[in-house]
Parts: C-alpha cells; sequence; structure tokens
C-alpha cells in the first residue's frame, strides 16, 4: 500500500472535526476512564466516525484508538501496519474551553509514523503529510507547504503542559536552551514547531503513542526532529508496554 495517504487522513480529520465543534462549549457530561482521565461524548461520536472511514478506505490495516483502548484494553500484539487514533486530543483542555484540542490519525509502519493528519476543529487548521512534506490547509481552503524555522538563538520559544511547575520548567530550559516558554495542550505543540512559530517541545512526562504519532510525523515531514532525549530514534507498536511512551523531546530548525 502506498504510504502517500495524509491527504485522505487529512479528510478524515476535518469530517470529525465538523461532528465534534458543535458539541464544544456546550457543557458536555465529562466521564472518568479507568485512568481517572477524562472522556466526552465528542471523543466517542469522533472514535466511532474515524474508525468507520478507516475501515471503509483501509480494510486490511488495523487501528489502534484512544477510546476503544481504555475501554477494552490495548491489543497484546500488534503488526508492522496499523493506524493510531485519538478522536479528542486534549480532552481537558475540550472540557475547559479552551482551543487547544486536535483530531488526529497516524499510519505507522516498522515502528515510524510514515503518514500523518492533525486537525484543529475551532481555528479550522489541518496540518498533514503529502509526498515528503508537510501540509497546511485552513477551513477547507487551499494547501501550502509548512517548514521548521532555525534555531532563533536568544528567542527559542519551547511549547510546554499547562500544568508544568516552574521549577521543572527553568530546569529545561538549562538543559535545552530556550527562552521563551508558553503553555499549550495536546499535539498542536508539534504542528506549531513545524509550522515554523515555535522551536521546542520537551516532554519529561507520560504520553501514548496516539497522542502524538500524526504529529510526530507532520514535524519529521516539515524538516523537524522527534526523538528520545538521547538522541534516539521514538519507535511505536509498543504493545508490550500498552502503547505507552517514555519522554521525548521534539525540535524544530
Amino acid at each position: 500500500m502506498n504510504r502517500d495517504i495524509g491527504a485522505a487522513l487529512a479528510d478524515i480529520c476535518e469530517e470529525a472535526s465538523a461532528l465534534i465543534l458543535p458539541l464544544w462549549r456546550t457543557g458536555l457530561t465529562v466521564f472518568s476512564k479507568a485512568d481517572e482521565s477524562p472522556v466526552t461524548e465528542a471523543d466517542r461520536r469522533g472514535e466511532i466516525l474515524i474508525v468507520e472511514r478507516l475501515t471503509a478506505q483501509f480494510p486490511d490495516i488495523p487501528i489502534v484508538s484512544e477510546e476503544d483502548a481504555s475501554e477494552f484494553g490495548t491489543p497484546d500484539a500488534i503488526g508492522d501496519r496499523f493506524f493510531l487514533v485519538d478522536p479528542v486530543d486534549g480532552t481537558k483542555a475540550f472540557v475547559r474551553g479552551d482551543p487547544n484540542f486536535t483530531v488526529n490519525i497516524a499510519l505507522i509502519e516498522d515502528g515510524r509514523p510514515v503518514a500523518g493528519a492533525v486537525s484543529a476543529p475551532p481555528s479550522g487548521e489541518t496540518w498533514y503529510t503529502h509526498r515528503g512534506q508537510a501540509l497546511k490547509r485552513t477551513n477547507g481552503g487551499p494547501s501550502a507547504p509548512v517548514r521548521v524555522r532555525p534555531w532563533p538563538d536568544g528567542a527559542a520559544i519551547a511549547l510546554i503542559s499547562h500544568t508544568m511547575k516552574e521549577e521543572t520548567a527553568q530546569k529545561l530550559a538549562d538543559e535545552y536552551g530556550f527562552h521563551l516558554r508558553e503553555p499549550m495542550d495536546s499535539s498542536i505543540k508539534l504542528c506549531r514547531i513545524a509550522e515554523g512559530s515555535a522551536d521546542i517541545y520537551p516532554r519529561h512526562g507520560p504520553t501514548m503513542e496516539w497522542d502524538v504519532a500524526a504529529g510526530h510525523a507532520v514535524l519529521e515531514a516539515a524538516g523537524g526532529s522527534f526523538r528520545t532525549p538521547e538522541g534516539q530514534v521514538f519507535a511505536y507498536g509498543k504493545a508490550d508496554a500498552g502503547f505507552r511512551n517514555g519522554w521525548f523531546v521534539a525540535r524544530g530548525g
């Protein structure tokens, strides 16, 4: 199968975004998953739609999706090619009424994200991989390439989580050499770096594979890097670990 399916994944992300957006800021009931993280009707409806579309277009490729995994557990084993789906990454932001939540689909082959798409429903922005580059479109308009920017000496911007403590943020700044910090939720951080509006996202904390795979694909297609803090390749398909990630550092130019 051709890896170059980013545009198809972008279309599905946008369809899910259109389904989810009307539910934002409507006071949806928030349920707790087994790990106490929040889930809403938007997560559930988005996942149903995405899984239906992927199954119809790519019936031979298995799907690992966040809400199914939280309800039924992750598969004990997975093949060399599969989709990772997060219908609403940044559910806490969604619940707060903040705009930084995303819809994410990635294709994994041999442990690497080879295609991906990320949509931000509130802004209508979509980033996706296409023929070895990263493209962006807004509200269904024309697509244009995006690229990471060179590291701006003295003005590098790090994107960090809202909940990061000041001492932790300062330690990361000392370690990675960035100068400015901006708190932000979800995989949109990876897309902001991909389009050259930020420079680094160091994550010394837990994530799941479906949280970052699509943004990882977009970032690398835009010329950035996504690696372990030691500089090693960041692998996917960790079924034995329940698809949990270790630490990573996402960088622009």
